[in-house]
């Protein structure tokens, strides 16, 4: 159990999202003027709770979206945007033959795309929830040495695997791995010795 506090927070709404199309694990899908209020959101809330320049860790996941909400926080920060370390394995869930399509085209082929709860129910050549589990808690291990706080910038899905993993939340029942509640895009919480309080409540599509 790490002794700083850790920072979680989704990116803003990005062209995909507005457009209802499936993200998953590609690369770059632009924020919207939504997504980057929503940022600036994160970011005030952020300096009111912390202050200017936080000792923080800052940590996105590799995708442009995580870095471009992490840019606008920062600068709400203070921080330097190029201290940021990135992560493949903090990455959305792999969409597999669904990335890229729109929702309401996959439905009549497969059904419903969407479980209880906001999540999404693995695609035919996707991940699963006890592979996100796995690289989650296998980023956790390769940090667990991070000093003090940190903020990490990451996914809908998996966020919720990670805060899942932290708080050490029961295997869901049809998913197979620790899932924590959703929250809309923008949202911050923040995790505290295996305990979760919600920092910040986004006003993006929630959940996810």
């Amino acid at each position: 159990m790490r002794k700083g506090r850790d920072f979680i927070a989704r990116h803003g709404e990005t062209v995909f999202n507005a457009a209802g199309r499936l993200q998953g694990e590609h690369p770059h899908t632009p924020l919207t003027r939504a997504g980057f209020a929503q940022a600036d959101e994160m970011g005030r809330a952020l300096r009111a709770l912390l202050g200017v320049k936080p000792k923080l860790t800052l940590w996105a996941s590799n995708t442009g979206r995580a870095l471009q909400t992490l840019a606008v926080i920062a600068e709400h920060l203070e921080l330097d945007w190029h201290d940021a370390r990135h992560d493949v394995r903090l990455a959305e869930i792999g969409m597999g033959i669904w990335g890229g399509r729109y929702y309401a085209e996959l439905v009549p082929e497969f059904g419903e795309v969407i479980a209880a709860g906001g999540l999404l129910r693995p695609a035919p050549e996707g991940e699963i929830y006890p592979q996100i589990a796995a690289r989650v808690s296998a980023w956790l291990a390769d940090t667990d040495d991070d000093p003090g706080d940190r903020l990490v910038i990451m996914h809908g899905i998996s966020s919720r695997v990670l805060r899942g993993v932290m708080t050490g939340q029961d295997a869901h029942a049809e998913f197979a791995a620790p899932i924590a509640p959703g929250l809309p895009q923008g949202s911050v919480v923040k995790v505290e010795r295996g305990a979760e309080s919600v920092a910040h409540i986004g006003t993006g599509r929630a959940p996810a």
